[in-house]
């Protein structure tokens, strides 16, 4: 597997480009294709998928416009962070294009729930989340984080929140032909009573990584935000419903034009990972 990441230009926004199909997927809600475990694009019969951690990477780096080539119909799963993205991104630099950067700016409250799934968008001057999970076990009944999201805090605090999941998940998830990428080295593995493998990089690892699957979710409106989003319990599915809703409320929210400029990669001939 090759994914290559090149410049584009100003107003391209965000796309990922199959190179052994000739087919361009932009990163946008229109093309949502599935949302178990994982995020997923489709377009003319092109898929790709795992798109989040990258897609977090690029907008909180502040890349607007990027092309994403791969050869195959899944983003490398890496080490389950966004942080080998942040390395890479942090490699190539940026550009800085001609236009100014438009944000997605909150006006109103908007709130999307699904039984004990909450998900909701308040108006703020700047990007903050919380987030809360709950789960049935020993090291995940409760965990709560807020966070004002710049490019340092996302760098520092949240790109290195690797995905997690139980034990009896993993086969499933492999007979259903998904992580196929996927090992104990690149994933926190739950047993019953705790971490199967590896250490925590962060106590709170989990939700960490929760915040980091909403910001790459969510980069699917197309613009960054700016609003405090609030979330409980929510994951791939509410994420995505929840831009969908966002989207079909215009009254919600604006656009607005903000510097510094819109960003690219800036390396010609883009950036090659092997893995």
């Amino acid at each position: 597997m090759t994914l290559g990441l090149k410049p584009a230009p100003a107003d391209s926004g965000i796309r990922f480009r199959r190179s052994d199909l000739g087919t361009d997927i932009p990163a946008s809600v229109v093309h949502l294709s599935g949302t178990n475990h994982a995020t997923g694009l489709s377009r003319n019969g092109a898929t790709v998928d795992t798109v989040e951690h990258l897609l977090a990477a690029l907008v909180s780096l502040g890349i607007d416009n990027v092309t994403v080539e791969l050869d195959r119909n899944e983003v490398p799963v890496m080490d389950g962070s966004a942080a080998p993205f942040v390395y890479l991104l942090q490699e190539a630099g940026t550009k800085t294009l001609s236009t100014p950067r438009r944000y997605l700016k909150v006006l109103r409250p908007i709130t999307v729930s699904r039984g004990d799934k909450m998900m909701s968008l308040y108006p703020a001057e700047n990007f903050r989340v919380t987030y809360s999970i709950s789960f049935d076990h020993p090291l995940l009944r409760h965990q709560s984080q807020t966070i004002q999201m710049t490019e340092a805090s996302f760098i520092d605090e949240i790109a290195p929140a690797r995905t997690f999941g139980f034990l009896h998940e993993v086969e499933l998830m492999r007979q259903q032909g998904l992580a196929l990428g996927g090992s104990l080295e690149n994933a926190i593995v739950l047993s019953e009573t705790g971490v199967l493998n590896n250490t925590l990089r962060f106590e709170d690892e989990f939700v960490r990584h929760k915040i980091l699957d909403a910001i790459g979710d969510l980069a699917l409106l197309g613009y960054p935000i700016l609003g405090h989003l609030v979330a409980s319990r929510a994951g791939h599915a509410l994420h995505t419903a929840f831009a969908k809703q966002l989207l079909s409320e215009p009254d919600a929210w604006k656009i607005v034009e903000l510097q510094p400029a819109s960003t690219s990669v800036a390396v010609p001939a883009g950036v090659p990972v092997r893995a």
